[in-house]
């Protein structure tokens, strides 16, 4: 073909806009915060007709705070998944070699394959690997000690390695085994406010590394990515992390009582960390979102994932819980 031909990856919180469903629909397809900071969100008027600063300096400075580095240890995106391209545009050309988990999130793939380059299951092959932890769609989240020991393994026979590490839940799950504060030579740390302060529409994402592999990606990320809205809820977000503290507890008080109800429909769940749950349903996907949708309850259909049989079901408020919970029993019924 003329053009690159690949396949869109498949993402969660859009059963709105395929449904056309028109009634009300609680979405547990996306794993947002149900119990989210408030952000400051206001921006001055002038911030509208102006350019964003290009440098981002006093974005990337609250950032770095934040992680103990320095600003030239910092990229930043529209969004992780721009970060994520950026990167294998950056460190990946035509011919080489990336390695990327079974069933996780599909734009590590994607993205390595519209940068020209090929699959490989050998870390001694790969110039670039990717690892999810928090996982998606499972949660399973690696202690620390074990990513730095990956790490170590791959560089120590490629020194020119670079691990990606997504942390776009940890903060959700238990941030003392993120890695964002490691400085060792060959990770790339990846994170989303988007997820932990519930503001998936403002589109924010950034990644923490060495300065010249950062120093690259901001070349080869075009002008102007993060806009003013943005730009100002992510710095106001970091001023606001300590109330995250909440956020865990309730998820983590929401997530047993789902995890009761799943456990009496006898159906088996990866016991992950995350603020979600990866199912087995024993049964088609398609045929068990389907019925959760006539309950107007939206989850995600894990056949992307190369789970066929999995679905995948975000913790939410006290209240919407219950709701998934009803509707769970009538799903369970209809199947059986």
């Amino acid at each position: 073909m003329r053009f690159k031909s690949e396949l869109r990856a498949v993402h969660g919180g859009r059963g709105k806009y395929l449904t056309g469903i028109e009634k009300e629909l609680l979405d547990f397809s996306a794993n947002i915060n149900p119990y989210p900071p408030k952000l400051d969100l206001a921006i001055p008027d002038d911030a509208l007709t102006r350019y964003p600063d290009d440098d981002y300096l006093l974005l990337k400075e609250a950032i770095a705070r934040h992680h103990g580095c320095k600003p030239e240890n910092i990229t930043v995106g529209n969004g992780s998944v721009e970060v994520i391209r950026t990167l294998c545009h950056t460190v990946l050309d035509k011919g080489q070699k990336y390695l990327v988990p079974d069933h996780t999130f599909a734009e590590y793939e994607l993205s390595a394959r519209l940068a020209g380059a090929e699959r490989t299951n050998d870390y001694k092959e790969a110039s670039l690997s990717f690892i999810c932890n928090p996982d998606n769609p499972s949660g399973i989240l690696l202690q620390k000690q074990e990513i730095l020991s990956r790490l170590s393994q791959y560089t120590r026979y490629n020194k020119d390695h670079i691990l990606c590490v997504d942390e776009a839940f940890i903060d959700l799950a238990d941030p003392s085994h993120s890695v964002s504060g490691a400085k060792e030579p060959g990770l790339f740390v990846l994170r989303s406010l988007t997820k932990n302060f519930a503001i998936a529409g403002v589109r924010f994402g950034y990644g923490i590394g060495e300065p010249e592999l950062i120093s690259s990606m901001e070349v080869m990320r075009p002008p102007w990515t993060v806009n003013a809205l943005a730009e100002k809820a992510a710095i106001s977000a970091f001023s606001r992390y300590s109330e995250l503290e909440h956020s865990r507890t309730m998820i983590n008080k929401e997530k047993k009582r789902l995890k009761k109800s799943i456990d009496d429909c006898g159906w088996k769940y990866s016991d992950g960390s995350a603020n979600y749950l990866l199912i087995d349903t024993l049964r088609p996907s398609e045929q068990v979102t389907g019925l959760f949708l006539k309950s107007g309850i939206l989850v995600r259909d894990c056949r992307s994932f190369g789970l066929p049989t999995s679905i995948r079901v975000a913790v939410r408020t006290t209240e919407e819980n219950d709701r998934f919970i009803e509707a769970l029993g009538k799903v369970f019924s209809c199947l059986h």
